[in-house]
């Protein structure tokens, strides 16, 4: 008995020593991905992406008819080709597919690259406008409002990240 009363005497003496310690902790809460994509940054910026890569989607349709041009003739004319043009016909959807496969994949690429780019620089940039935030009204942590079960929504940011960000960051 004596052994663990001294351990419970332990263990008493340590709360009183953290209790004093202890202080109201200020939170605030902010949805990262929706503030940044509210930015007008991030808005044009998807208008930009759309804009550059249409003509590259375009071609890409231009080459899908042509590949449905190709089934459709040969299912039309099954049986009424020679079977060198039965073969010359598959042939040539053969290379439309792997040409239209090939701009998907390169142009998927391409999209992700630019995308993460602009994401990455932006995210940056956004964090230190949540940092500038916290600091002005005093806050000790600032939580991720995705990771959050339940939070009043007196403590969200993401409105007001999203109009510093703006005005920091004025689109040209």
């Amino acid at each position: 008995m004596y052994r663990y009363s001294g351990l419970l005497a332990a263990f008493a003496a340590s709360c009183l020593l953290i209790a004093p310690a202890q202080s109201q902790t200020k939170v605030g809460v902010v949805n990262m991905q929706r503030a940044l994509l509210d930015t007008a940054e991030m808005k044009k910026a998807q208008a930009d992406l759309e804009a550059k890569f249409k003509p590259r989607q375009e071609e890409m349709g231009k080459i899908q008819k042509e590949l449905e041009g190709i089934q459709q003739q040969l299912q039309t004319m099954q049986g009424k080709l020679t079977q060198q043009a039965e073969q010359d016909l598959t042939v040539q959807g053969q290379r439309k597919q792997r040409q239209l496969q090939r701009m998907g994949e390169d142009l998927q690429g391409d999209v992700e690259r630019e995308r993460n780019e602009i994401l990455g620089r932006a995210g940056r940039r956004l964090q230190e406008i949540v940092a500038k935030l916290a600091e002005e009204r005093g806050l000790d942590v600032v939580i991720e409002a995705t990771n959050t079960i339940f939070f009043k929504n007196a403590l969200e940011l993401t409105k007001e990240a999203t109009d510093a960000y703006d005005k920091a960051y004025p689109v040209k």
